[in-house]
């Protein structure tokens, strides 16, 4: 929801997909309850007309009954019949694009200061803090300083929507930028200052004014709230720290959380942040009884030894739709037993091979556990997944091995992906059946 209110936001022009043969699913039905809240144009795809089983006009049917009646049915939103995997009525559907931006009559001064919107900020081991924002008006170069929330910096590098080093970014124009002393929150204005110092002052200035509000919105128990909770009798917490990828993911994320709250149950967000699960948050979430939840990130080794040792509930996640479905099923008491995966080894990458005709083969030693032909993989960098999988080969010396234990080395290479570095951490998962707790 938050992350589809921020689209609608900072477009112009929006384009609804809707598939032909699935008809309008309750998201779809929420992406356009935001870009009208906005005031943004619609412009409806219907996509998979491909399909034997497609039917565009039971999707125009249902968008009528919402009152988005399109031009085919004498009304004035616009919609195209297309078929992604098939490139059909692509350029239709860009046409249509324009003609909204031409009745917009969209300007922007390129030769201000640049300001604009984060959509979204990162940490990245190798090139530190990366932002993706949108350039609104303005021109932004290299060398400029950034204003962001409270972090600021020097632009040091910029890179276009193919990853492409560029030197400028115009009005209109999507880039990430490397530079900032933090990783902004999405959605955040950022302006271009005329000196360090002024941008700093303000940083400074709104990172108090954030902690202060903390502060005071942070919520001490009461005589009144403590005889509330003896009333309802069976009163709850649920402590989570929530850790992701980037900073929208946890933003949606924990605002979602948030919501679940009931009179009985209340869910505290005890911490949320960027990067890989620490020792710290491990710690944190002993001392507060807390759950970990870890969107598209895994724990350190330290961290995944320290919270066994603690019995600390660490849960991992790729899609926010079913963490938010499992704190709630927890919440209810609706909890059923379901396929779960166990991790049954650890390996470190210490060398890696381009060989023709069979790819990226990498040298690793099994650091816990061990490894089995028929284990399921993701690869992991800096804390962060960057592909599951399934192996495409397991060999000991030249033999081709059915398992490797923990201390010995071994070969492999990943079916279908070739992105393998030295350093890398490759996780081994069996998928068994588990009673969910929390």
């Amino acid at each position: 929801t938050a992350m589809r209110a921020r689209g609608a936001q900072i477009t112009d022009v929006a384009i609804i997909v809707v598939a032909a043969d699935d008809g309008v699913m309750p998201q779809t039905v929420e992406a356009i309850n935001h870009a009208a809240a906005a005031g943004v144009p619609i412009v409806f795809a219907i996509n998979k007309i491909d399909k034997p089983t497609a039917n565009p006009e039971k999707i125009k049917e249902a968008l009528a009954a919402m009152n988005y009646l399109v031009e085919d049915w004498g009304g004035k939103y616009q919609s195209q019949e297309i078929s992604a995997k098939n490139n059909m009525n692509i350029e239709e559907l860009l046409e249509k694009v324009l003609l909204e931006a031409e009745m917009l009559d969209l300007k922007a001064n390129p030769g201000k200061h640049a300001n604009g919107t984060v959509i979204e900020s990162a940490l990245d081991r190798g090139r530190g803090n990366v932002a993706t924002i949108l350039v609104e008006t303005g021109t932004l170069r290299v060398g400029d300083v950034v204003l962001a929330g409270h972090h600021y910096g020097h632009v040091k590098a910029m890179f276009n929507e193919r990853n492409k080093k560029i030197t400028e970014a115009g009005p209109s124009t999507p880039v990430q930028i490397l530079g900032l002393n933090g990783a902004p929150q999405a959605g955040e204005s950022f302006y271009v200052m005329d000196s360090d110092k002024e941008a700093k002052e303000i940083a400074n200035k709104r990172e108090q004014l954030q902690r202060e509000q903390e502060l005071r919105t942070t919520k001490h128990i009461t005589l009144d709230e403590i005889g509330r909770r003896i009333a309802i009798g069976n009163f709850q917490e649920l402590n989570v720290i929530v850790k992701g990828d980037v900073d929208g993911s946890i933003e949606a994320l924990s605002d979602s959380l948030i919501k679940l709250g009931t009179e009985e149950i209340q869910v505290n967000i005890k911490h949320k942040a960027v990067g890989q699960i620490s020792e710290s948050d491990i710690l944190l979430a002993a001392a507060s009884n807390a759950i970990v939840i870890g969107f598209q990130v895994r724990p350190s080794m330290n961290a995944r030894k320290l919270a066994e040792k603690e019995q600390i509930d660490v849960r991992l996640y790729s899609i926010i739709y079913d963490a938010i479905e499992e704190v709630k099923a927890a919440m209810e008491g609706m909890l059923s037993p379901e396929i779960r995966e166990e991790i049954v080894g650890s390996l470190e990458v210490l060398e890696s091979f381009k060989i023709t005709k069979v790819g990226t083969v990498a040298g690793c030693i099994v650091r816990e556990g061990k490894i089995k032909r028929s284990n399921k993989i993701r690869l992991i960098r800096d804390g962060i997944v960057i592909y599951s999988g399934e192996l495409g080969s397991l060999k000991r010396f030249k033999d081709d091995a059915k398992e490797v234990v923990s201390g010995l080395e071994c070969g492999l290479n990943i079916q279908n992906f070739n992105d393998i570095k030295v350093g890398d951490i490759i996780e081994a998962y069996e998928e068994t059946e588990l009673k969910k707790t929390l």
